[in-house]
């Protein structure tokens, strides 16, 4: 017993050392910003700007929730192709049990997106609008 937990200290010495290392490579980094970086309190640094160019108007845009919800759906589907990708280079040793479980998963997103469809999560127009339009 005593020879296994030497044999998992010395594995995770090295661990140990690196996370250390880390922490304290993170915590000079910081603390040096913190200790060395410039102070100023003029009015102009303050101010938000885009660019160099001062702001004409609020910075404070509000965005509608759909924006929110057709940037999830991005996320999501961004994801899928990064699956297919990686399902894509490895399609020989896969086989066709490999090729069939992609076909389902890409019909469950498929589903996924006629449902999102259906229910009119990717309608950008607001009530008024789809109640005006014939």
């Amino acid at each position: 017993m005593q020879n296994s937990e030497a044999i998992l200290a010395t594995h995770l010495l090295p661990l140990i050392i690196y996370f250390g290392a880390i922490v304290a490579i993170t915590g000079v980094m910081l603390g040096g910003a913190y200790l060395l970086g410039q102070r100023h309190h003029a009015k102009a640094a303050d101010e938000p700007f885009e660019s160099g160019i001062v702001a004409a108007g609020d910075v404070h845009i509000r965005f509608s929730v759909q924006f929110y919800l057709l940037a999830i759906f991005f996320v999501i589907f961004d994801m899928e192709s990064v699956f297919l990708f990686a399902w894509s280079v490895a399609l020989q040793e896969a086989g066709w049990s490999g090729f069939i479980e992609a076909l389902i998963f890409i019909s469950i997103l498929i589903a996924a997106l006629i449902y999102l469809w259906a229910v009119g999560a990717l309608d950008w127009r607001t009530r008024r609008q789809r109640n005006s339009s014939p």
